[in-house]
């Protein structure tokens, strides 16, 4: 049902607003009792955590001060970054880019280690 300019009511059941992954769902501030809210938050809390630690260690914990846990209205965690500087994003991506290339040279070298003979059976 759409109201006279346009919006959706606020009653209509959400539907079409997100991705198969549900990240970009509404955020739940109409809290529905039916939902484990507090499960999904405290998933994405336990990321920005880990990331927030993470970002520290790399000298951009300043540079995420918006960094924060929330919640859909499906009850799906979100770690949400908040505002970044375009520095800040260029760096999280140079980092994300190096760590990456890190994990594909490991894998490369371990598939092409031969590997350790066998020992005799006894």
């Amino acid at each position: 049902m759409h109201s006279q300019d346009g919006l959706t009511n606020s009653k209509e059941k959400v539907v079409g607003v997100t991705d198969p992954r549900r990240v970009v769902a509404k955020r739940a501030e109409n809290l529905s009792p039916a939902m484990p809210y507090v499960r999904g938050w405290a998933e994405a809390k336990r990321g920005a955590d880990a990331l927030a630690e993470q970002l520290q260690a790399a000298g951009l914990g300043l540079d995420f001060l918006g960094l924060r846990a929330d919640v859909t209205v499906f009850g799906d965690g979100l770690v949400c970054l908040g505002p970044v500087q375009p520095e800040a994003g260029d760096v999280l991506a140079r980092l994300l880019v190096r760590g990456l290339a890190m994990e594909m040279a490991d894998q490369a070298d371990s598939q092409s280690q031969p590997a350790p003979p066998e020992a005799p059976a006894a």
